[in-house]
Order: C-alpha cells, then structure tokens, then sequence
C-alpha cells in the first residue's frame, strides 16, 4: 500500500492525546460517608468495574476513529499494474475503405465505429485520430465530432503499413497505444509487421452480418453495329447469392434497359444494344451490401471519323484504301518524298508500309506525334536496314530488331485479351486459317504480343503509352512474303489500329490511376478547361500540344460519376469516373493476423482497460466508512454501555 500524501501521517502522534486524557484524568474522588449498609457498598465496587471497562471501550474506538480519519487524508493508494504506460499518447487508425459500407449488427461498420468513438471517448482524452484520407494530430474528441460526422468512406485501400509509417514519422516523445479499427479486409502479414513487438496494440474488427456481394466490374463495347454499339457488363459475385440480381441501364436519369442476371457463377456478362449517338450515364444493379460497386459510370461520343495517313509506295497501300472507307476515316495516302510533316499532328494514325529508309526527322516527328496520344503502325520492308529500323524504334520502346531471316513461318497464336480483338471475337477459336510468312526480322525486347509465330515469337506486338499505341510488324505484309492480306485477320487488325478510343470508345476513368485525356482543342494562354457535374468540380493538370491539351487527374475527383469537360461553359466532351473494384471481396477478411494484440469489441473497451490497468486502486474512501463505523460505534457505547 502506498499514500499519496505521506506527511499526512505525521498527525498520527494526535493519537497520544486521547491516551493521555484517558490515563492522566484530573478529575478526583471525594469521600462521603453513608450509613454502614453492606449492600450499597457492593453495589459501588460493581459500578466502578464497569465504568473502566467502559472508558477502555472509548479509548479504544477513538484512537481508531482518529487514525483511520487520518489514513484516509493521506489518501492510500494500490500502485497499478502498468503504471509505467499511464503517460502513453493514444493513436487511433480508422479505416474508412469502401469495404466499411457493409452492414453488422448496429449498420454500416463505419458509421458504428464513429458512432462508438463519439459515445464512449471521454472528453479529457487526447489522442490522433489517423484515417485513410485525414490525419488529425494530438487532438479531443469535441475538436473531431464534426470531422468524423462527414467523413466519407474512401477509395483509397486500408494500407496499415503506410499509416503505421506516417505515424513513425511523426516524432513521439512517448511510448504509444495504438488502436486500430478495420474489418481486415485485405490486411496481410506485411502490413502488421511494424506492429509486432509494441506493447500496447488494441485492435477491433467489426464483423459484417452478409459477407456476400455484386460488383460491375467493366462495362465495355463488344460489337460495333450500323446504327447501333452492342456493350458488355462484366459483373462479379462475391459468395453465394440466392436471389435474381436486376440490371439496369441509364442514359442520364432515364431508364432505357432492364434485365436480371442468375448469380449462379463467379463471372457474369450480360450485354445492352445502346443506339450510335451520345450516351452519357450507368449501369446499375442491386444488392444488399456494399454500394460502391453497385454503379459503373461510362460515356460514349457520337462517332468521328478518324484521319489516318499511310506513308509508302501507293501500290503497297492499296489494300489500305479498302478498309479505310470514307464512310468512317479521313484517309491519306502519300508517298515519304512528298510528305508535309505538319500535317501529321493532326493525324490519329500514321502507317508506315515498308519504307526501306525512315528519315531520322520523320522519327522525331512521331515520337512527338506519339506523345500526344497517336498511333503509329509500323509494317518493315524488306529491304530496310536493322540499323535504320533500330534507331526508329528507339524512339518508342526498348526493342531491338535483328538480322531478317528467309525461313517459312506460321502464325498460329492470337491473343484474345489484347485491346485490338477485344470487340472481334466473340469465344477464342481454335481452327482458325492462320496465315503465314516466308521471312521476317526477328526481334529482342518484350512488346505485348498480338499475333505470334509457332516459334512463340511475335508477327505483330505493341507498346503503349497509356494515351497513344505503337504497332509493330515484324515482317512484311505485302502477298510476295505473306497471305495476310487475304486472312480474316486484315480488316479487324488494320481497323482497330487506326481507331483513336479517345474519340470512338467508352470513356470511363479509374479514380486514383492518374489517367490522360488528350482532346482537340485550342486555348489561349491563361485559359484553362474544368472537370464538373452538378455536384463538384475540379481543374485538372492540364498541358498545351499546340492545337492539342492532354489534361492528367492525378487522384480526382473524390466521387464516381458523370462528368463534362468544359472550355468556360462550353461542353468538349462528356467523361466518367469510377472508383478502383479493389474492396468489393469481403472474404479476403484477414481477422487472424491481430491474435497477438489485444482485442476489444468496442473503444469503451479500450478505455476501461487502459484505465483499470493503470490507475491504481484508490482505499481511502474505505477508511472515511471506518471512521464513520467507528464515530457510530462510540455513541453506542456511550449510550448501552453503563
């Protein structure tokens, strides 16, 4: 036992003086002489006996009354178990993850978690409050209450790792008790390392009722029709649904199309005919558990015809001539010595058939032309020098051409997944009437292949710069030294090439990718476009291509949907945003790696036992009852004891 205030207990010496009064008693006895009765004198002899057994009593429940009324001001104390850790800084990590939207017990895990912290903090405490989008340090709870009303769940994945590295950054002067409230969903090993061996770790985990989910993954178009686009929904099921999943698609507010999907596989597709104009809205579904992914925001423009310029002897383009029909492409055919090089930045594609020499000028040209989002198809000639072609390429990609070799080879693999044939087929096929080639330069590097020899080396590969494409043949296509031009294959791939999606695809952007938009438009100097919708907007870094602006939105905006972009109040083009599917699997709850801390099923949790572990146990109220015992002990005396 230990006292508060020690000195205190000097005034136990008070003890002495009802001692003294006790024994040193000035009072003294007169005789007085009766008549000489034995049993009067008897009965005085018994009277005397009983008054000092009495004043013993008093003496007894006094000098007791009197220390325990002075222990209890000297306030006695149990010293705590873990009074070392009583001036730790508390730190709180809330995950506020899109995965915190599905529903326990009490409703969504956030707003239950925030909910708790507001009810059960107490007002006195301290504490930094570390989510996956805001930081507030050495702060109360009142200072927060409004912060954490608003706050939104967020794209962002829980990265405890990060946190815990943005808090060691932080200088702390003292040891800190950390609590950590997440469902775990996608926490690894990796993540809890810089947890292990800290003393004071609580974690709790609110634990979601449905586990099950229904996400769109992808919307996408899969066929182009004459007046119509035929688009693919990709949709995922996480867990074992039982009910009909509807599926709902809106130009704007307006329903145009409805249909249920049988949740009975891991991968779903369903498919919509939208008409050939512009659409501007979402896919929609609906299911009870996390929102997010219920919604997948896309935008389609109205066709435009795409320029494309091919560069070559007017006799190998004319095969070109046949699928770049004016109904759908500006084509232009020219010759390298009459070609105008300022005209090819306002080009979507430019096609290079067998030059056998590419000018070192026409290779900077394009690596510009490139940068501004173009694509370049490059077919070798025959004739042309590994040097020459190498230069050029260095100029895109790290990729190396060889020596040409005279041997037979077939083409036998097509990669189905490759953007390029993502719309052409519709199931891989496996007896295809592959064409072949009777020579081709081989090549070093790691292009995405597109169509490729048995030899597993490829006939057509690419590179990309996320805005514009790079295509390179590794032999040439002319009927002397391939039958590609007589194969399926011809119309599709050339085709696709020249496409700008920019222009013709589905625009639809993944928050926190910090992808590029490159528009034909033309601004002054100290004009600049705005990303808006009716609920927020934003500028976005944005670059000037002479009559060319590519704009980056880095980590914007902070909520999917349908945007536009505008020049002052002028519509350029209508764009959407969705946030990464990267939450939308609750099974990956990894609740076990925290066994080794401390767990607690709420913060009123955390603070009782950080409070009963470290806060001693205070007895001097027990003493202030035994002085009252005791002072209620001596008017009893005083009163049935003769």
């Amino acid at each position: 036992m230990q006292f508060k205030h020690p000195e205190i207990l000097y005034f136990l010496f008070l003890l002495v003086i009802p001692i003294l009064v006790h024994l040193f008693q000035l009072r003294r006895f007169k005789k007085e002489y009766f008549t000489n009765v034995k049993l009067l004198k008897e009965l005085s002899i018994q009277t005397r006996k009983s008054s000092t057994i009495k004043k013993w009593l008093l003496l007894a429940t006094r000098l007791l009354l009197l220390a325990c009324l002075i222990f209890a001001f000297a306030q006695p104390f149990f010293k705590a178990k873990d009074s070392e850790s009583s001036a730790n800084e508390m730190v709180i990590i809330l995950d506020n993850s899109f995965s915190m939207q599905s529903k326990g017990s009490k409703g969504e895990l956030l707003k239950r978690a925030v909910q708790d912290l507001l009810e059960n903090t107490p007002e006195n405490q301290r504490f930094s409050l570390i989510t996956n989008t805001e930081t507030f340090w050495d702060t109360d709870i009142k200072s927060v209450q409004k912060d954490l009303q608003n706050l939104q769940y967020s794209s962002a994945p829980f990265q405890l790792d990060f946190l815990l590295t943005k808090i060691e950054t932080k200088k702390h002067n003292l040891p800190l008790d950390i609590v950590v409230i997440s469902d775990a969903v996608g926490i690894n090993q990796k993540d809890i390392q810089k947890l292990t061996g800290r003393k004071s770790v609580y974690s709790w985990i609110p634990e979601a009722e449905n586990k099950n989910n229904v996400g769109i993954d992808k919307v996408s178009i899969s066929q182009h029709l004459d007046n119509f686009y035929e688009i693919k929904v990709d949709i995922s099921v996480y867990g074992e649904m039982e009910n009909d999943i509807p599926v709902a698609v809106y130009n704007g507010k307006n329903l145009i199309a409805k249909t249920v999907i049988q949740p009975d596989t891991n991968k779903k597709a369903v498919t919509f005919t939208l008409p050939k104009k512009d659409f501007h809205g979402h896919v929609a579904i609906e299911d009870n558990s996390l929102t997010y992914d219920n919604s997948y925001y896309f935008s389609i423009s109205k066709p435009e015809k795409s320029n494309v310029t091919t560069i070559g002897e007017t006799a190998k383009n004319e095969f070109l001539t046949r699928i770049y029909t004016a109904d759908e492409f500006i084509f232009t055919n020219t010759e390298l010595n009459a070609l105008n090089y300022n005209s090819l930045e306002n080009q979507d594609a430019v096609i290079l058939n067998e030059l056998k020499d590419i000018p070192q000028a026409l290779g900077t040209t394009l690596k510009d032309f490139y940068a501004k989002g173009g694509n370049i198809v490059l077919i070798p000639a025959s004739e042309s020098s590994v040097q020459n072609l190498n230069a050029f390429l260095g100029n895109f990609s790290s990729l190396k051409a060889g020596p040409l070799l005279n041997q037979e080879k077939q083409i036998t693999k097509i990669a189905f997944s490759h953007p390029l044939y993502q719309t052409v087929f519709e199931k891989k096929i496996d007896n295809f009437q592959y064409p072949k080639v009777n020579a081709a330069f081989t090549f070093s590097g790691n292009p995405s292949p597109i169509l490729s020899f048995d030899d597993q080396s490829f006939f057509l590969g690419s590179v990309t710069n996320k805005i514009g494409d790079f295509y390179v043949f590794s032999a040439p296509v002319n009927k002397t030294n391939s039958n590609f031009q007589n194969s399926p294959l011809i119309v599709p791939t050339f085709y696709n090439m020249a496409q700008n999606h920019q222009k013709t695809g589905i625009s639809a952007y993944t928050i926190g990718e910090n992808e590029n938009l490159i528009l034909d438009v033309l601004l002054s100097k100290d004009e600049v476009v705005t990303i808006a919708n009716d609920q927020s907007d934003f500028i976005p870094m944005q670059q000037i291509l002479n009559h060319k602006i590519k704009l980056s939105f880095g980590d914007y905006p902070e909520t999917s949907g349908n945007y536009s972009v505008l020049k002052n109040k002028e519509i350029l083009k209508n764009i959407s945003f969705n946030h990464a599917r990267t939450e939308s699997d609750l099974s990956q709850r990894n609740d076990n790696l925290f066994d080794a801390f401390t767990s607690v099923n709420s913060v009123a949790t955390v603070f009782d036992d950080i409070h009963s572990a470290r806060t001693g146990n205070a007895i001097w109220k027990y003493f202030i009852i035994a002085t009252l015992l005791f002072l209620l002990l001596e008017l009893l005396i005083q009163k049935f004891v003769k």
